[in-house]
């Protein structure tokens, strides 16, 4: 087997992006400089460090080069794409009390909740200075606008998490909020940028929210039934955090009464006892949601896949097609 084969949809396209990526982590490491706070650039550092895929930032490169852009404007958007990222995993782990991210102490653990927050704060700047550097209105707009919705998809979390009043229509609000904002502006910037024709934008646009929602999903459903040296969470984080994510969402929508008093005391009170998890996941074994949460998953990375027919053919669209059946790929 040759070694392209082999290789997973995102490092193929990280190696046919290799130097457009390096002019980003370039840009990325001398904007994040700070000649003032020494702090900023240890903080970001020690992120940025971590690894991770760079998933965001690739997406708008590869949105650029697919519709044939020349310029080098889009590497000032994927570094702003990432500053975006990063503040607000920086503000994430400070509000849900994270000790670790990517199997590595988080920023708030080594430094503290102040330097997180303060720092996110100054990469969420940085990267509307590099906005600005592009000269495009229409682009500031689109990652203004996902900045927003990143925020209030994070407070509406903050309110939904734990109320068993949560829907899957709440639900998806804030998945879109929280994980699909930055995902579709990655991508539709890329075909801003390159000044494409609207239906190829909005192709671009409908992509990336349609993989950030199976992506999300993805996720949620692997912290009831991943295995933890893959995806570095232990079974039923999300459970003992008191998370309602859909596989809960929708046992607690078929619940009996008995059933609902479980799902109250566990996930609205936080009365947690030795069993409960087994006892949660009963629950979604009879419900099957652990299946239906899996076939939503599906149903929007084909969503993502469908909406590449209206971009040219090029070895990228199905560099990106495979990245969407990729990301659900991981489910069983």
């Amino acid at each position: 087997m040759n070694q392209v084969t082999t290789q997973k949809p995102h490092e193929l396209l990280a190696a046919t992006l290799s130097g457009e990526m390096e002019a980003v982590n370039t840009l990325i490491q001398t904007r994040m400089a700070s000649e003032h706070a020494p702090r900023i650039p240890e903080v970001t550092a020690h992120l940025v460090g971590a690894g991770g895929k760079r998933l965001r930032p690739m997406l708008t490169l590869a949105a650029a080069r697919l519709c044939g852009y020349e310029g080098e404007h889009h590497v000032k958007l994927a570094a702003t794409v990432e500053f975006i990222h990063t503040a607000t995993l920086l503000h994430d782990d400070v509000v849900d009390e994270s000790g670790q991210r990517r199997g590595r102490p988080t920023a708030n653990l080594l430094w503290d909740n102040k330097s997180s927050v303060l720092v996110g704060d100054y990469l969420f700047s940085r990267s509307f200075q590099l906005m600005v550097e592009t000269g495009s209105l229409r682009v500031l707009d689109i990652l203004a606008n996902a900045s927003a919705t990143i925020a209030e998809g994070e407070v509406l979390q903050m309110t939904a998490a734990s109320n068993l009043a949560t829907d899957e229509a709440v639900y998806l609000q804030v998945v879109r909020g929280k994980t699909a904002a930055l995902f579709s502006a990655a991508t539709e910037v890329g075909g801003v940028i390159a000044e494409a024709p609207a239906d190829q934008v909005k192709a671009l646009y409908d992509y990336g929210d349609a993989l950030g929602i199976a992506f999300q999903i993805a996720d949620d459903l692997l912290d009831y039934q991943g295995d933890a040296a893959t995806t570095g969470k232990n079974v039923g984080d999300d459970f003992r955090e008191r998370k309602l994510t859909l596989p809960v969402i929708k046992a607690v929508a078929q619940a009996t009464d008995e059933e609902r008093a479980f799902w109250t005391r566990t996930i609205e009170k936080g009365r947690q006892e030795e069993g409960d998890l087994e006892q949660a996941l009963g629950l979604m074994a009879k419900y099957n949601t652990l299946e239906a949460t899996r076939q939503d998953a599906l149903l929007w990375a084909e969503k993502a896949t469908d909406a590449l027919v209206e971009l040219p053919d090029h070895p990228i669209r199905q560099m990106l097609h495979d990245l969407a059946e990729y990301v659900v790929s991981r489910l069983h």
